[in-house]
């Protein structure tokens, strides 16, 4: 099997080739779902993220320059990702200035996940965000330090800071859930 040549199905792509856009998407749909899932995207909307990251993607595939896709598509993931947070928000509020409900959880269960695949989902998700999606880009997509600089517009210096600080973050928040299963155990 062939390796996947970026270029050239971008350059057939915007000559207007459709077979060319759909093999793109073929080719980094998971990725992108994947990418999305690990910075916060609730499972029962990763499909409408992700579809809309391919739409964004088709409109302004003309403005992709250099570099490596993948660090550009990571981009584009992670402001669809942000504008579904903000509206996720929005609608948060009106539903619950509407019933002043508790808050809902925004984690759903995965029941693909082990146990310890979960909990480390759980602990990543209530990080800040400018810990979580270093840490999602860093360790589950292979970003380099100079892709994630890319991607979140960021110096190289403060994503390492920031990779530093949420595994410090992520480490404490394992720890303090393992005292807690431990207490519940006696």
């Amino acid at each position: 099997m062939s390796e996947f040549d970026d270029y050239s199905c971008i350059q057939s792509a915007l000559q207007g080739d459709d077979m060319a856009f759909h093999q793109l998407i073929d080719h980094y749909y998971l990725t992108v779902e994947r990418f999305a899932r690990q910075i916060g995207v609730r499972e029962e909307d990763l499909q409408d993220v992700t579809q809309e990251v391919f739409i964004k993607v088709f409109r302004f595939l003309h403005k992709y320059s250099r570099g490596k896709f993948s660090t550009w598509l990571y981009s584009v993931t992670l402001n669809v990702s942000k504008d579904y947070f903000r509206k996720q928000k929005r609608e948060k509020a009106k539903i619950d200035k509407t019933i002043n409900s508790s808050p809902e959880t925004f984690y759903t269960e995965n029941t693909d996940l082990t146990d310890d695949a979960r909990i480390l989902h759980k602990s990543i998700q209530i990080l800040d965000e400018k810990y979580r999606v270093p840490i999602a880009l860093f360790y589950f997509q292979e970003a380099s330090i100079k892709e994630i600089s890319a991607i979140m517009n960021l110096s190289e210096s403060t994503v390492k800071t920031r990779l530093k600080r949420g595994k410090e973050k992520l480490k404490a928040s394992l720890e303090k859930g393992g005292r807690m299963y431990e207490r519940e155990a006696f």
